[in-house]
């Protein structure tokens, strides 16, 4: 641990969704690791999910640990229990979720009053957070759970608005002012960018913009061997103070910690890992589309019979869709599939230990929607991508994996979508990309692409590599900030 005069205290306040959650707690961690004082601020229903880790933690001596403050469910007009994003029951009840996220506010200025901390991590969801910070003279630094990548090519956006220049919905522009070439198309892009009707919503990314401008800075989940230009971009051309400290996933070395992490899974662990035993190396593909999107029982249907199509291996994870009254498994999987595919295919219903997964040298290749968790999930295990995009900025970071790092292969997914999806992904187009990507021609030289990847995501973590001096640099700041504070107010 560094050697310090006194101990920062950092309050890290993460949005209530399990995609926001998971790196939040994992950069307290780390923090906690270098000596800082580390408080995660969460509600009674979304604090379990990160508990057990956390007393890990405290059990080998790390000062970290939650602070409950209570959830207004009912009085944003939401069911009782509904506290985190995953447990909405349907979407028209998203702008009483965002209600309730305002009414935070409150209780966290009341928070911070109360101890006072060295900085405020806060998710980029709570623009208020920088208002509440710097009343009491309190720097917020701002956390998007994304990388610099996307960062740059939504200002570009933004800033240029190419997709204003297209006749169609499909026809593709490139996005200008970026260190590389980067097409999308009108389809692609979030409602919020595309319309620019005046909602709820785009009010919301409005207020987001301006709270990030008036932070003190952003930490960011990546490192600088990832994407060294647009990190630059970001800093020079944005002009954004920022640090990277990631990938975040690899303070997570217990294998419990990695079976844990997020919500406990629904398959046991070790069941899994003597499955995975029994393949050969990167003979499996592990399929996962994240915590909040669901497919229609039509997609899950194309899905089923690419796989068996393909020949290949593979751990498919299907969200459980309780609020959609998902159909009977008969609707979306062929007629004796499940038999057919005994011994060669795990299909999990709910929540799986992702990282523990694309850690087994049994997999080979990764299907997945392309959030910036999932997608530096899969760089750290150097596990090649099955790209499939499907809302949020994920159409920019399958550009990363696909266009900039050529380390996946796309599916040819149009849509972006927050939920039920018009455009089907066929069958063909799935088998095809899977083969490319497990043992088409080309399978190798992107592996090797992914492997060298790898290397670079572990060393930047360890001292002396970029994530883990910007972190003693980030770190270093505050306690500068902390003496002057300290010597002001002496005097």
């Amino acid at each position: 641990m560094d050697s310090m005069p006194y101990q920062l205290h950092i309050l890290f306040f993460p949005y209530m969704a399990h995609g926001h959650m998971i790196p939040t707690v994992d950069m307290a961690r780390l923090f906690a690791r270098r000596g800082v004082k580390a408080t995660i601020v969460s509600t009674p229903l979304n604090a379990p999910l990160c508990s057990k880790t956390i007393e890990r933690d405290r059990q080998l001596g790390l000062d970290i640990s939650i602070h409950i403050i209570k959830f207004p469910s009912a009085e944003a007009g939401l069911p009782e229990g509904c506290e985190n994003l995953s447990s909405i029951p349907s979407p028209d009840m998203l702008s009483n979720f965002l209600k309730a996220i305002g009414m935070l506010q409150q209780p966290l200025e009341q928070l911070l009053e109360e101890c006072h901390p060295s900085c405020l991590v806060a998710d980029m969801v709570f623009p208020w957070a920088t208002e509440a910070a710097n009343k009491l003279r309190i720097p917020r630094l701002f956390f998007s759970g994304t990388g610099f990548f996307p960062a740059c090519v939504f200002d570009s956006l933004k800033r240029y608005e190419p997709h204003k220049g297209v006749d169609s919905d499909f026809e593709p522009f490139v996005v200008p002012g970026l260190p590389d070439q980067i097409k999308l198309t009108r389809l692609r892009l979030p409602a919020y960018i595309k319309e620019r009707t005046e909602n709820e919503l785009t009010k919301l990314m409005d207020k987001i913009s301006e709270s990030m401008v008036r932070s003190y800075g952003v930490l960011t989940n990546s490192f600088l061997e990832l994407e060294p230009a647009y990190s630059e971009h970001y800093r020079m051309e944005i002009k954004r103070k920022a640090w990277h400290i990631g990938p975040l996933s690899l303070c997570n070395r217990d294998m419990k910690d990695k079976a844990e992490r997020g919500n406990v899974s629904s398959i046991d662990e070790h069941e899994c890992m003597r499955w995975l035993a029994k393949k050969n190396p990167n003979s499996v593909l592990y399929i996962c589309f994240g915590s909040f999107f669901n497919l229609s029982a039509a997609q899950l249907l194309e899905i089923a019979m690419a796989l068996e199509a393909s020949g290949q291996n593979f751990i498919w994870v299907v969200r459980e869709r309780k609020q959609t009254k998902l159909a009977e498994k008969e609707e979306w999987l062929p007629e004796g599939f499940e038999k057919r595919m005994e011994g060669k295919g795990l299909i999990v219903s709910g929540w799986a230990p992702q990282v523990l997964i694309l850690d087994h040298k049994a997999v080979g290749g990764f299907m997945t929607h392309c959030g910036w968790n999932s997608t530096l999930e899969g760089v750290t295990a150097g596990v090649p991508m099955v790209t499939w995009p499907l809302g949020a900025e994920q159409f920019c970071n399958e550009k990363l994996i696909t266009d900039v790092l050529k380390i996946g292969i796309g599916v040819g997914a149009q849509e972006w979508s927050r939920y039920e999806k018009k455009i089907i992904v066929r069958k063909e187009d799935i088998e095809k990309a899977i083969i490319q990507l497990m043992v088409g021609e080309e399978a190798e030289e992107i592996r090797n692409r992914a492997r060298v990847l790898k290397e670079m995501a572990r060393r930047a973590t360890e001292e002396g590599g970029s994530s883990y001096s910007d972190l003693t640099a980030f770190l270093e700041e505050l306690r500068t900030l902390e003496t002057s504070k300290q010597e002001r107010a002496a005097h």
